[in-house]
């Protein structure tokens, strides 16, 4: 085992260093800004100037018929002048017990107007938007039929324990699922023209000599991960540096994942390694079989389109991860990775995690020793031209009829 593990260490060595300082790793580095020029332009070009529709607040109204129906009618006077997404929306609601409970509910208000009409009393949570101004406005529409003296709100504010914020953290589960598919999008693609060079210049009838195949393919996997992990490295770096200098309070309101943000980070960074060894033996395996850089171009739009429904299926199970539809992409090896990223955004169970990460290596596996067993008797025995059915079939009629030339 030792001199197999030494083997791959050696190609994996060589393969990382003749990439990484090389100076079109630099470019290499570079191309995510094109793809945040792009993403830049295409924002600018659906934007719209009125800001999209806003998040109209909620408020619960506890009180009598009377006062329900007169605050009810006061809204309509003010949003049929301001519009109905400049007045916050009111709810009659009947609360069984204390009032702070409509504030952590499922579906939670921004605040709770309770009382009467002439001693009003606003519920507030100490972290929500402070609609005191608006519901006041309401308040004092409301009154003017009795009084023209404006109301005098008693506002209270409630520290609450909110619930679980679903909505949240499926946001949550889908950038992660997003970032980690266009990551792989960005690096697998590269395994693909692994053997390009060495079977152009003959260098693989070398190392096939010299180490087993499977060390060979085990070191360009663990070569390619190693750079793509270097890349994602600097331009992680680069971003949060970009976040903490310029925008130091725009994740403060993020939903936290189920399983806490230390934890999910290190998941996502697992995940991205397993799914990439996983992608990676596959193309590594397609790659291996063309004999020229014209082939590797035509694999790439499959691939390319492999790799979307990957990503379709993953996502898809997320808004219900115990559907029959997430255990399915959770079971399968090469839509796991990102489906149990998504589970770990919206459950806390660890144990899942655990045996998740032990069937996709297993497969890791599989996949890599199909792989080099392919390459090994297509390729190797053809002379390293690569393998194709119609040269079998040739090689069989000649076999069978000396005859033909």
């Amino acid at each position: 085992m030792r001199p197999f593990l030494a083997s791959a260490w050696v190609i994996a060595r060589r393969d990382y260093g003749a990439t990484v300082f090389s100076k079109v790793f630099i470019l290499f580095l570079l191309t995510p800004l094109f793809s945040l020029a792009f993403g830049a332009v295409f924002a600018l070009a659906g934007h719209d100037d009125a800001g999209g529709e806003a998040r109209v607040p909620v408020v619960a109204v506890v009180g009598d018929p009377p006062m329900q129906a007169a605050l009810s009618d006061a809204r309509q006077t003010i949003a049929a002048r301001l519009g109905d997404d400049a007045v916050p929306r009111l709810e009659v609601a009947h609360p069984a017990g204390p009032l702070r409970d409509l504030l952590a509910g499922p579906q939670p208000y921004a605040g709770v107007l309770h009382g009467t009409l002439d001693h009003p009393a606003l519920l507030l949570t100490g972290e929500g938007r402070d609609t005191r101004n608006l519901v006041g406005l309401i308040v004092d529409t409301a009154r003017a039929g009795s009084t023209a003296a404006p109301a005098d709100i008693v506002v209270e504010q409630a520290r609450i324990a909110r619930a679980p914020d679903r909505s949240g953290r499926r946001d949550v589960a889908r950038w992660a699922q997003t970032g980690v598919f266009f990551l792989l999008m960005l690096l697998a693609g590269m395994s693909l023209s692994t053997f390009i060079e060495e079977k152009s210049n003959k260098v693989i009838e070398v190392l096939a000599a010299a180490v087993p195949i499977d060390a060979i393919f085990l070191g360009k996997l663990v070569a390619m991960l190693a750079i793509s992990l270097t890349g994602v490295a600097i331009w992680a770096g680069a971003a949060l540096t970009a976040v903490l200098v310029f925008l130091p309070h725009a994740l403060s309101g993020a939903t936290a994942p189920a399983v806490g943000w230390p934890l999910f980070i290190g998941a996502a960074i697992l995940y991205f390694t397993v799914s990439y060894l996983l992608i990676g033996a596959v193309f590594l395996g397609l790659g291996s079989q063309a004999g020229s850089p014209r082939e590797v171009q035509s694999m790439a739009m499959p691939v390319t389109m492999a790799q979307l429904l990957l990503f379709g299926f993953a996502s898809a199970g997320t808004s219900h991860p115990d559907g029959w539809l997430g255990i399915a992409a959770a079971l399968f090896p090469w839509s796991s990775p990102l489906s149990m990223l998504g589970r770990a955004a919206l459950l806390p169970s660890l144990w899942p995690h655990l045996l998740a990460l032990a069937w996709q290596i297993l497969w890791l596996v599989l996949a890599l020793r199909v792989a080099a067993a392919m390459f090994r008797r297509a390729v190797l025995k053809s002379g390293g031209s690569g393998w194709r059915w119609w040269s079998r079939r040739k090689t069989a009629e000649a076999l069978s009829n000396p005859s033909l030339p």
